[in-house]
């Protein structure tokens, strides 16, 4: 088949290169005109495992390509993905939908055919309806288009394999017999065939579905948090709790891993985004619970810093502080709302000077935070500090012996704040180590 996608940021390029290995003939369009011409060349202006290779290989082949025109897109197939960012508006939580109703609206024009138009963008629930009429407006074809939603589901670092592999397929149409199920099925034929769960659903419902999962994703890992804090309190281990709870199958152990919370581009924005629009809905009552696991994330960040003064006392001024990790995950260069960045930007402004190392994501975090220091070597970034903290797991990190650590630093204290250091090799090595929900 042949097919578009518009809007190539992490999302929509991930997307095209990964149709095209299921064998279409692809697309891109995005109207940044330096990343049309990086991903020209095989190559993302972002980091994700995997999607260089792709990109590389599909570009080379001709399958896929990229342009900064609406016009070219329209006159290349029928069959449009729409994967452009919808952040959140400035002061609120609720999404911005400005891109995606800019990109339906400079692309109608030139739908002269009947064409089925599939976004994939997060958005609030009732979005549908509002793109189906910019295309009645807009487009020469108007009511003989047909709008679809297809949510992603992808985890950053993952974003490969979760497009390819992905554990379910949901679908999303505004009526019972859409001729656009064909299409769609068309087009992912491979992964249906492959036994991917494949779910049917309304406009409505399939708009929910990612606000949703992230939602209860969130409430998962602050829940696990929440007993962090209990264990604390009660000399009980968080780690062997969830261990616990995991062996239950109502509850299960994936995703349910305590430590400093979750950050990024989908979680605290869906979470945000899901809560604001049912308080639109005059459903706030119903998301109260919600309310809480951000509050409960919030707390995680902070009791990292309540630790970091209890090792080197209230006035942090004078005081250095090594961080290890900017991206809010491993293997991702994405540092948005980071929770590594935050706490390190917090013991700045309270007059340490900190000092932050990460395999990946160090030039998008001195463009945003260009007042902390930053050091390659997760090693040198140790000379005399007098705290380290392990704020993303980078698997690197693990794999660095204390003992050629300690005799670097001024004081061998170690705040893990991702519970997964080797605690007695740490102590053994002459270290004092503390891990959040360790009481």
């Amino acid at each position: 088949m042949k097919m578009t996608v518009i809007g190539c940021g992490y999302l929509g390029a991930t997307h095209a290169a990964c149709v095209a290995e299921l064998g279409h003939e692809v697309l891109g369009m995005d109207s940044d005109i330096d990343k049309v011409h990086t991903l020209n060349t095989g190559k993302a202006p972002f980091f994700e495992r995997d999607l260089d290779d792709l990109l590389a290989k599909h570009t080379e082949s001709g399958r896929l390509k990229f342009t900064a025109s609406y016009g070219e897109a329209a006159d290349f197939t029928d069959l449009h993905f729409i994967g452009v960012g919808t952040p959140q508006q400035p002061g609120t939580d609720a999404y911005d939908l400005t891109h995606l109703f800019d990109a339906v609206t400079k692309l109608a024009p030139g739908l002269t055919t009947p064409a089925v138009i599939a976004v994939k963008s997060t958005v609030h629930v009732g979005t549908a309806p509002r793109v189906a009429e910019l295309l009645c407006e807009h487009a020469p074809a108007g009511d003989l288009i047909e709008v679809a939603w297809n949510p992603e589901f992808l985890r950053e670092s993952f974003a490969v394999e979760d497009t390819l592999r992905p554990d379910r397929l949901v679908l999303g149409f505004n009526t019972t017999h859409s001729w656009a199920e064909a299409i769609l099925r068309q087009a992912f034929a491979k992964i249906i065939e492959s036994g991917t769960p494949t779910l049917v659903a309304d406009w409505a419902t399939a708009e929910l579905a990612k606000g949703a999962a992230n939602s209860f994703l969130a409430t998962k890992i602050s829940f696990i948090n929440s007993m962090a804090e209990v264990c604390e309190k009660s000399g009980a281990n968080v780690a062997e709790l969830a261990d616990i709870l995991g062996q239950d199958i109502r509850i299960g152990r994936r995703g349910m891993r305590p430590g400093l919370g979750f950050g990024g581009g989908c979680l605290p924005k869906d979470l945000g985004g899901f809560i604001t629009r049912a308080d639109e809905l005059d459903a706030g009552e119903a998301v109260g619970m919600l309310r809480e696991v951000g509050a409960v994330n919030a707390r995680r960040r902070q009791r990292v810093i309540d630790l970091a003064r209890e090792e080197l006392g209230t006035d942090l001024r004078g005081k250095r502080i090594t961080v290890w990790g900017a991206a809010f995950k491993p293997e991702t260069d994405d540092i948005r709302d980071s929770p590594a960045l935050a706490v390190a930007q917090a013991l700045h402004d309270l007059g340490a000077t900190v000092t932050v190392t990460d395999p990946k994501a160090l030039d998008n975090a001195r463009k945003l935070h260009p007042e902390l220091d930053y050091v390659e070597d997760p090693i040198t970034a140790v000379d005399a500090a007098d705290l380290l903290l392990h704020l993303t797991e980078w698997p690197q990190f693990t794999h660095i012996d204390p003992k050629r650590l300690a005799t670097r630093t001024n004081s061998p204290k170690v705040i893990d704040a991702r519970g997964i250091l080797n605690t007695n090799q740490w102590r053994d090595a002459g270290w004092i180590i503390r891990s959040l929900g360790l009481g």
